[in-house]
């Protein structure tokens, strides 16, 4: 028998599930829109080009693709070592390459500054395994149009007070920016061409250490000088922890020749933080590298003291939108990783107390039946129609997993005066 599972990689959601995914998204929804982000959409494909521009990263060779359509077998056959010819569309992989297309398009009509909410689904060709989908749900903010480190505290506030409202207060954010990494790599004397695999290896560095660093960079046949420079820095004396964030620790945790510029944007985001929350929960991170190629300036991730994984992160990536307009415009954003917190979060259900489940004789009148539901779901509950079963226990049960708090019995001529409403559960 062929298999009736969803794909791999892919889930189906039951009620109770699909509920508890829908209230988490409602009150991030909610601090978002708070902050003064406004919702967008766009579509879920885009051109393959755009998908394959060499601004996603390694998300592009992800990129699940769209056979062009009209082509039949033989077609197919000619075109098989010519991608271009065989696809024109993709799946989008996440949702900042085409909030990137949405900003160039519709510029003219959106605020000078722009903040944006993106929340939907994505789809990457990942290998499936725990905490890995190829497709799941991305919980993005992102403010276009503004360098100032005021937009990367703007998000970082709203982030944090959307964990806070999820009641995942304590959570912390670990800062760096590509500039000072760049800046760092240049003064240990690595040339141009070998960074992007030095910044792979430096980005093992919470689980092999510096001497697993160094010892992958001199595999790696980076220049000799360079590794000891950066062998040196990292065995250096030093405060392990650079709490709290400001200036003094900043320039502690680099290399001196760091420029004032990158240093004053990164003090700028502890105190406009401060300012808003009366307290600075940031750590400068000077190693911290995020993945993604496109990053131009500051990076951040989100941290939780009961997991040991991030729960999202983001950074700036000025260059991206100038891809299509041109000439650059400064944009910054923030990505919730959904999927991980949604299962650390327990929020009640609003309206899990007007919940009721009339079970009813099978001999009750349709029209009794939907007329008592009418009169209770005027009154603001919510509603399902059982029928009697001889597992009454099994019944209810199951409408408990399902969010109801209440049922009643019905019988032939009853009425409204005559329901009593007894708790599940």
């Amino acid at each position: 028998m062929a298999s009736v599972n969803a794909p791999r990689g892919m889930r189906d959601f039951l009620p109770a599930d699909k509920a508890r995914r829908e209230r988490v998204l409602a009150v991030i929804r909610e601090r978002y829109r708070a902050h003064g982000f406004d919702e967008i959409e766009t579509p879920v494909v885009e051109e393959y080009a755009r998908l394959h521009a060499g601004i996603g990263g390694d998300n592009e060779k992800l990129a699940f693709n769209i056979l062009r359509r009209g082509l039949d077998a033989d077609a197919i056959h000619a075109a098989a070592e010519d991608q271009a010819a065989l696809t024109d569309l993709g799946l989008r992989y996440d949702l900042t390459v085409p909030l990137a297309r949405f900003y160039a398009t519709n510029r003219a009509e959106l605020p000078a500054v722009f903040r944006s909410i993106q929340i939907a689904p994505v789809w990457r060709a990942e290998r499936p395994q725990k905490g890995r989908y190829r497709q799941f749900m991305q919980c993005d903010i992102d403010i276009i149009g503004d360098a100032s480190a005021r937009a990367e505290a703007e998000l970082i506030v709203a982030s944090l007070d959307t964990l806070d409202a999820l009641s995942l207060e304590g959570a912390s954010v670990r800062i760096n920016d590509r500039r000072a990494l760049d800046a760092m790599l240049d003064l240990f004397g690595f040339a141009p061409d070998e960074r992007p695999g030095v910044l792979i290896t430096i980005d093992k560095l919470d689980k092999i250490g510096p001497s697993g660093v160094t010892a992958e960079l001199r595999q790696r046949g980076a220049t000799t000088g360079a590794v000891d420079a950066f062998d040196a820095f990292l065995n250096r004396p030093q405060t392990k922890e650079f709490l709290p964030y400001g200036e003094a620790q900043i320039r502690k945790a680099l290399p001196e020749g760091v420029p004032d510029e990158v240093v004053a944007h990164l003090t700028g985001i502890g105190d406009a933080v401060s300012a808003a929350r009366g307290d600075v929960p940031l750590q400068f991170d000077p190693f911290l590298v995020r993945g993604m190629g496109y990053y131009t300036g500051t990076i951040f991730e989100l941290a939780h003291p009961s997991v040991a994984y991030s729960l999202g992160g983001g950074g700036r990536y000025d260059g991206m939108i100038g891809r299509f307009l041109g000439q650059d415009v400064p944009a910054v954003g923030f990505s919730i990783g959904f999927e991980r917190i949604v299962d650390l979060v327990a929020l009640q259900d609003p309206d899990a107390a007007a919940a009721v489940v009339l079970v009813h004789d099978r001999d009750v009148p349709v029209t009794e039946l939907l007329a008592l539901k009418a009169q209770l779901i005027a009154e603001g509950s919510r509603v399902r129609l059982e029928q009697r079963t001889k597992n009454l226990k099994a019944l209810l049960d199951r409408a408990t997993a399902d969010g109801y708090t209440a049922f009643s019995t019905v019988s032939a001529g009853a009425g409204r005066a005559d329901l009593e409403l007894k708790p599940l559960g």
